[in-house]
């Protein structure tokens, strides 16, 4: 396999835990996305949407979204389980997954593509040049305050956040929690129970991969 990655990006680092948790090894290729080489012919030879992460796997076949990679790595190393175990915590992980990219992940995507001016034309990751719309980073800081609320609730009374082990809900929600600092956005100091899951998460080593 052969691993396309930007070490600053948060989508390949969700990756990069994953593969850390997993104890996998593969070969990496940096793509620089502040000069725009995911825009480039040879990176859209490899991935058309010019998007990292991106996993070509031995046959060739491209992956080129967390959720398929993740999908991929959990059947071929099924240990441990990320996942969890069963078809009720695989529903279970795969929601707050989900809800973790659409009302965590967008809305940090939201105030930072529309409000920094490094990213003029650039509001969508992707081969588009699409312009900022300021209010979408107006509503996107709204977005992740109630985040935040969410994941504090769910969050008191339980050890991890999507069932009663770590899981790739886990990775994605804690990529989000940090990534937000991008955007100068930190829970609160009431939310205790999103503090403490942020240190314990924090505190594994596949998390500085």
């Amino acid at each position: 396999m052969r691993f396309y990655d930007c070490s600053t990006a948060p989508s390949p680092r969700r990756t990069r835990i994953l593969f850390a948790e997993k104890g996998i090894d593969v070969e990496t290729v940096q793509v620089d996305l502040a000069s725009g080489e995911q825009l480039g012919d040879e990176f859209r030879a490899i991935n058309p949407r010019c998007t990292v992460p991106a996993l070509q796997l031995d046959d060739g076949t491209v992956l080129s979204e967390n959720l398929a990679i993740a999908s991929y790595i959990e059947d071929t190393h099924p240990e441990p389980p990320l996942f969890g175990d069963g078809p009720i915590e695989r529903a279970q992980v795969l929601e707050w997954n989900a809800r973790a990219e659409s009302e965590g992940l967008m809305a940090v995507a939201e105030v930072l593509r529309n409000s920094s001016k490094r990213m003029q034309n650039r509001a969508l990751p992707g081969p588009l040049d699409l312009a900022q719309i300021p209010e979408l980073a107006q509503r996107g800081r709204l977005r992740l305050d109630h985040f935040f609320r969410l994941l504090d609730e769910r969050l008191d009374g339980r050890e991890f956040l999507a069932i009663g082990s770590f899981s790739l809900a886990d990775i994605t929600a804690f990529v989000v929690v940090d990534f937000a600092r991008w955007v100068k956005a930190t829970p609160t100091p009431e939310q205790k129970h999103l503090a403490a899951w942020f240190e314990r998460v924090g505190s594994r080593p596949s998390i500085q991969a």
